[in-house]
């Protein structure tokens, strides 16, 4: 599904597709089920399964929704290397998230939002305790970060 943009309207997946697929699971090591349906894997899995067609997009910007919400370690720790690789070759990804305890060490810059725009810019500058305490009002429960 991850091709079809780069297909256009009549033609059908062939041999280029098929191993830009697999190279895509093979990245997030969901080459082993390949041949099973979506329906039949754990949500974890799935979420796997939904980045490598992402990846084989090979697009500029990816958008994602809570893209850690609901998968155990190990598949958190495959997305984080994967949104890490991407970084590294000059891709931008844009994720809504909510875990503030992993925030520093996921991402580089954060957009802290509470109705209106109450901070933004790199992680270290931005996500301090006075906006989370405007963010959550009062309620991060990461108060003492930064000496505030």
């Amino acid at each position: 599904m991850g091709r079809y943009g780069h297909l256009g309207w009549l033609r059908r997946p062939g041999r280029i597709e098929r191993e830009a697929a697999l190279d895509a699971l093979r990245r997030v090591e969901m080459d082993a089920y390949a041949r099973r349906q979506i329906s039949q894997l754990s949500g974890g899995q799935q979420q796997r399964v939904f980045l490598a067609r992402a990846l084989v997009q090979d697009a500029e910007l990816y958008l994602m929704d809570e893209p850690f919400q609901g998968v155990d370690a190990t598949t958190e720790h495959a997305i984080v290397k994967l949104l890490q690789e991407l970084r590294s070759r000059g891709k931008t990804i844009v994720a809504v998230h909510h875990d503030l305890q992993t925030v520093v060490e996921y991402f580089d810059r954060v957009v802290l939002l509470n109705v209106r725009l109450v901070a933004s810019g790199p992680v270290d500058e931005a996500f301090t305790d006075e906006a989370l305490r405007r963010t959550y009002g009062g309620r991060s429960g990461l108060f003492g970060r930064n000496g505030t």
